[in-house]
């Protein structure tokens, strides 16, 4: 999700503002990052006041910590994290009776997501996972959402065998009791 997505989910009003998403994009922009990058955003208290945003760029990860509000008005600071230096966790998911949780840890963060929004915390962590491996980072605007199908194996685009090794000839059925000959 983009930073101006996170705007909705914020647990309060002030947190997130406008004033506050200039100072950010502008910080951003001096780490390398764009202005309204796809991100991960991470509430701090419950008044949204205090948060950090992760967003993957080219040169590595942008750490913003941000703090609206308060006596002093808001601040923002931020610095990045050379690909070779973040600290990563693994990538985890579960699935049971058709809900599903996706975990992933950075920099000490635990992301977790369940059921719509695993597919955000998968996203983000592809994001991670190619600056780290040093790919080129993938563009979630153009990234086409299938759904998930278990009877679909394998990967996009190849065909379940009909005949050879590990497929049973379709003139042929299985008998029940005996083994399948092996090859």
């Amino acid at each position: 999700m983009r930073l101006s997505g996170w705007r909705s989910k914020a647990p309060g009003r002030d947190g997130i503002n406008q004033k506050v998403l200039d100072a950010v994009g502008e910080i951003l922009g001096s780490l390398g990052a764009e202005a309204d990058p796809h991100c991960w955003v991470t509430w701090g208290d419950e008044t949204g006041s205090r948060w950090t945003l992760l967003a993957p760029c080219p040169a590595g990860l942008a750490a913003v910590n941000v703090r609206a509000g308060g006596i002093e008005g808001s601040r923002a600071s931020g610095r990045l994290i050379r690909w070779s230096k973040v600290q990563l966790g693994e990538l985890a998911a579960e699935a049971e009776r058709g809900h599903r949780l996706v975990m992933f840890q950075i920099e000490g963060q635990p992301i977790r997501g369940t059921d719509q929004d695993a597919d955000g915390v998968a996203a983000f962590a592809s994001l991670v996972l190619a600056g780290v491996e040093g790919r080129p980072l993938p563009d979630l605007d153009l990234a086409v959402r299938r759904p998930a199908s278990p009877a679909v194996p394998g990967p996009k685009g190849t065909a379940k065998p009909t005949t050879g090794q590990g497929a049973r000839p379709a003139s042929r059925p299985a008998q029940a009791g005996k083994p399948e000959p092996t090859h």
